[in-house]
């Protein structure tokens, strides 16, 4: 949804929480799958580069080509890491229970540190002309102003306050 959409969504509170818990569900179904019929450690990976390349298109054909945003504004979540771990954690041990225990614990833990790699530069604070202190992300987001979003329910981050 949304929260992987925009790059001032990506938040460290609800993006890094929510992300993972709702892309799980594919993945372990289309590695179940492939680990039932043909034995192959590969589905989660699999089904998480097709979405990711999905995703990539999407990202490039409508939103920078069609809606003339930059590409770093929209950038999708690197899910690969947590599904190579997952399909790793089937091969090894092979069990679905497990694997549902660790596995799924590894994904939502390597989510974060995959992705603050790409992500990090974008949290730095800056200073705006017009006077606030916030992230590079929050200045995009009121730069580049959405139609769904209008700027008195954006929420801007000013320290570890809050506010609308």
């Amino acid at each position: 949804g949304d929260w992987d959409f925009w790059l001032d969504w990506k938040d460290r509170r609800w993006w890094v929480t929510l992300t993972p818990i709702l892309l799980i569900t594919f993945p372990a179904a289309t590695q179940y799958f492939m680990w039932e019929k043909m034995r192959l450690p590969i589905g989660a990976t699999f089904c998480v580069m097709t979405l990711h390349f999905g995703q990539w298109m999407n990202r490039v054909f409508n939103f920078y080509m069609w809606a003339w945003f930059p590409v770093n504004f929209v950038t999708p979540s690197l899910m690969i890491p947590s599904a190579i771990f997952l399909d790793v954690t089937l091969m090894m041990i092979g069990s679905y229970m497990f694997t549902a225990l660790f596995g799924g614990m590894g994904w939502s833990l390597l989510f974060y540190p995959a992705n603050w790699t790409w992500l990090a530069p974008f949290h730095l604070a800056v200073k705006h002309p017009s006077g606030p202190l916030m992230s590079i992300a929050d200045l995009m987001g009121m730069e580049y102003v959405r139609s769904a979003t209008p700027e008195y329910i954006r929420i801007i981050e000013r320290g570890t306050l809050r506010t609308f």
